[in-house]
C-alpha cells in the first residue's frame, strides 16, 4: 500500500466550499476520501450534537456550560418517567452533509479527482451520551441505544443519497480513553468491550455502507482530554474493532493518534514497540496521526519510518485529530504540506 494523506475532519476554512478547495489546493494529488472542513459551529466536534438536546423534549437541562474546556459543557438528564425517544434527537449530520455535497462534487471534478469519496464525521453515540449525560449512560442503556438509533438514521439518510461515494469516520474518546486507563492486565478485554459498543452504530446502518474509524485522545482547544503511557491501547483497540467488524459492512481505515492535541508525539522508541501488534488486516489502511506543529520535515521523517517500521507496513500520514484545532490557520496549512512532503519524499531511517 502506497502512502496516501488523512484529513481527520475539521480545518480552516471561511465556509466548507473554501474549505475543500484549501484542502485540494495542498493534497489533491494524495487524498482518498475528505469532509468539507466541518467549518462553523462543527469545529468545536461533539459540542453541537450536544446542544441539541436543549430543544429535545424528553430531557432537562440539569447543568449549563460554555464549553470553555472538558468540565464547562451544558449536561442532561432523562425527565422522570420518559424513555428518550430518538425521533426527538435532532442530529443534523444529513443536513450539513445536503449543504456541502454538490460543492464536493464541483470541487473534485476541477481537481480531476473525482475518485475522492466525501468523509462524513460521526461522533460514536456511546460518546455522545456520555458527553451530554454523564455516566449514568453506564447504568441507563436506553439513552445510549436511543443515540444510536438517532445516529443510525442520519446514517442511513445520508447513504441513501450518496450511496457508495461516502465514507463515514466514526469518532471516539471514550472508547480509547477507557482502554488507556485501564490497568494493564484489563485492557484487552477492555478494547473488546469497547469495541462491541462503538460497532453498534455500524452493525444498525445500512449493508454496503464503508466506514473508518477515528481513535482519539480528544484536542478540545488543541487539550488532550488524555494521554497513554505507550500506543499498546490504541494497538488493542484498533485490533479489537477489526476482529468484531460485523460482515456486510466495509472497513477502510482506522485512524490511531500518536500525539496528543498540543503535547508533541513521544520520541521514546519503546513508546511505539507495541505496533508491533498491530493486526487489523491488509485491505484496511492503518492511518498514523502524528503531524504536529512543534516537529520539523526530518523529525516527521524519522518519525514515520519507525511507525511504518514497527507496524511492517506502508501508513497513511495525519494529524492525531482535526487540524481546525490548531492556534493558527497556517499551522493547520503547514500540517498539509508537511503530509504532502512525506509522501513524495524519500524514505528516511528511523
Amino acid at each position: 500500500m502506497a502512502r496516501r494523506a488523512h484529513l481527520v475532519g475539521t480545518w480552516p476554512g471561511r465556509d466548507p466550499e473554501h474549505a475543500m478547495e484549501t484542502a485540494l489546493t495542498h493534497l489533491a494529488p494524495h487524498l482518498d476520501r475528505m469532509t468539507d472542513g466541518e467549518t462553523g459551529d462543527r469545529q468545536l466536534w461533539i459540542t453541537a450534537p450536544v446542544d441539541s438536546f436543549r430543544v429535545n423534549p424528553d430531557v432537562e437541562l440539569v447543568q449549563d456550560g460554555r464549553w470553555t474546556d472538558y468540565e464547562d459543557t451544558a449536561r442532561f438528564r432523562v425527565r422522570d418517567g420518559v424513555t428518550m425517544n430518538p425521533e426527538n434527537i435532532g442530529l443534523r449530520y444529513a443536513l450539513s452533509f445536503q449543504g456541502s455535497f454538490p460543492a464536493f462534487k464541483a470541487l473534485r471534478e476541477r481537481f480531476d479527482r473525482c475518485d475522492v469519496r466525501f468523509q462524513v464525521g460521526i461522533p460514536s453515540p456511546l460518546d455522545l451520551a456520555l458527553y451530554a449525560f454523564g455516566d449514568v449512560v453506564f447504568a441507563e442503556a436506553s439513552i445510549v441505544d436511543a443515540c444510536t438509533a438517532a445516529t443510525t438514521r442520519e446514517i442511513g439518510k445520508v447513504a441513501e443519497l450518496a450511496g457508495d461515494d461516502v465514507v463515514f469516520q466514526i469518532e471516539t474518546v471514550v472508547g480509547l480513553m477507557a482502554v488507556a486507563q485501564a490497568a494493564d492486565p484489563e485492557q484487552e478485554e477492555m478494547a473488546a468491550h469497547m469495541a462491541d459498543k462503538v460497532l453498534d452504530v455500524v452493525r444498525g446502518s445500512p449493508e454496503n455502507t464503508s466506514f473508518g474509524f477515528h481513535l482519539c485522545l480528544g484536542d478540545f482547544h488543541h487539550k488532550a482530554y488524555g494521554n497513554m503511557r505507550n500506543v499498546r491501547p490504541v494497538m488493542l483497540l484498533a485490533n479489537a474493532i477489526a476482529a468484531a467488524w460485523p460482515e456486510g459492512r466495509n472497513l477502510v481505515y482506522i485512524h490511531a493518534p500518536f500525539a496528543a492535541a498540543a503535547e508533541p508525539p513521544v520520541a521514546d522508541e519503546s513508546f511505539y514497540e507495541p505496533l508491533t501488534e498491530l493486526d487489523i488486516g491488509d485491505d484496511v489502511r492503518f492511518v498514523a496521526g502524528f503531524l504536529h506543529e512543534s516537529l520539523d520535515l526530518e523529525a516527521h521523517q524519522q518519525l514515520l519510518s519507525r511507525i511504518e517500521r514497527l507496524a511492517g507496513r506502508d501508513v497513511d500520514v495525519a494529524a492525531a485529530c482535526g487540524l481546525g484545532r490548531r492556534p493558527s490557520p497556517e499551522e493547520a496549512f503547514r500540517a498539509m504540506r508537511d503530509a504532502a512532503d512525506l509522501i513524495e519524499a524519500p524514505r528516511a531511517i528511523g
